[in-house]
């Protein structure tokens, strides 16, 4: 038996392969804990993990409203900050670990886990191509070079890097030697993806479970899109917007938090903001997407892209007019070669257990160690 320190933050599509991944490794007889923010003990807990909150990271919250720029700085900060690194260190030296687990994302908690020569997995849960370029090359970047945690090089020291995607989606043209191309993967206890087999026009609406700038006015312009459309659609908000803020037409079922794994074998079409976790369940269904990235600077419209290269979705801007909107849903909604598509990257999503191939790779670089008492030396 091993042991595993995941390392995570409270998000969105970045926490379910992460359980995922956790509760798989823990399902086959290791031992697992999970790092992260204080709100996030619920959703671990019922997960079957045991969990461990940080100690000096500020405290964070992924639906606090804030205007672009705060919104973007608040996001920098988080992904950059250097108490992240102490909490991992702490963690580590408390609890001696055989392999930790980091988030992508949590540079300062990856650079912590390499100082300490514990063996290392970064865990990649989007497209490669939006780190490569968005992270690499822009603003975190060089924030981040900045700060002594330099993205790119962090990433190619680790020993490992699982990409939870499909391959052949990430328009990356070549991947470093150390990343492993794994599926997706499900959250904890989710059913299996099953290919699509509902035939009556309804729909998903699905703009993330946390809040970004513009979300309410996109939503409002979808809800008036399909108002007179003969479909029923079913409509999740999450926390990023308050059910009281929106006015729903009487053919839109609303929920602040329905599993998707329950209502996409239900649709025949998800309308989304292209967030990672979300496009892949619903092409594990075989469903055509009309995506509406809803920022930017996250992966959403690498993600876009990707599908729609694909010729699996039509991909709108968040300032889409209502005309606009209905036109994308009716064509996606019809019969044609997107739903043949979408069908060949369900079949192909579906041939893999991710989950089952991160924990496969990351059982043979945990050895067991009485105390993983690994040299405190720098990397070189």
């Amino acid at each position: 038996m091993t042991s595993s320190l995941f390392v995570t933050w409270d998000g969105g599509g970045n926490v379910p392969p992460a359980l995922g991944v956790a509760a798989e490794l823990q399902r086959r007889g290791h031992a697992v804990r999970m790092l992260g923010h204080p709100g996030q003990r619920q959703a671990v807990e019922a997960a079957g993990l045991r969990f461990e909150p940080y100690r000096h990271a500020r405290a964070w919250s992924p639906v606090t409203r804030a205007n672009s720029p705060r919104w973007a700085v608040n996001y920098l900060r988080l992904f950059t900050e250097a108490a992240v690194g102490v909490d991992v260190a702490e963690s580590l030296r408390r609890e001696p670990t055989d392999v930790a687990v980091v988030d992508c994302m949590l540079l300062a908690g990856i650079k912590a886990a390499q100082d300490l020569a514990v063996p290392q997995v970064t865990l990649m849960h989007t497209v490669h191509r939006y780190l490569h370029d968005a992270w690499v090359r822009g603003p975190i970047g060089v924030v981040a070079r900045a700060k002594g945690m330099p993205p790119a090089r962090l990433w190619r020291r680790s020993d490992l890097s699982l990409l939870v995607t499909v391959a052949g989606l990430d328009e990356a043209a070549a991947l470093p030697a150390n990343v492993r191309v794994t599926g997706p993967v499900w959250p904890a206890g989710a059913p299996a993806p099953m290919p699509h087999a509902a035939r009556q026009p309804r729909i998903l609406i699905s703009l993330s479970s946390i809040y970004y700038v513009g979300q309410k006015a996109v939503l409002q312009s979808i809800l008036e899109a399909v108002a007179d459309l003969p479909v029923q659609a079913v409509l999740t908000i999450g926390h990023g917007v308050a059910a009281d803020e929106l006015r729903p037409p009487a053919n839109v079922e609303v929920h602040q938090f329905l599993p998707h794994a329950q209502v996409l074998p239900t649709v025949s079409l998800v309308v989304g903001h292209a967030g990672h976790s979300t496009t892949m369940q619903a092409l594990a269904h075989d469903l055509p997407m009309v995506l509406i990235p809803m920022t930017r600077l996250a992966d959403q419209p690498a993600v876009a892209r990707a599908v729609a290269r694909q010729g699996a979705a039509t991909v709108l801007h968040k300032t889409a007019s209502v005309g606009d909107i209905r036109a994308a849903i009716v064509q996606m909604l019809g019969d044609g070669p997107h739903r043949a598509a979408a069908a060949r990257l369900g079949r192909h999503i579906r041939s893999a257990d991710g989950a089952a191939v991160a924990a496969d790779l990351i059982e043979k670089l945990a050895v067991p160690n009485p105390r993983s008492g690994r040299p405190e030396q720098p990397r070189r």
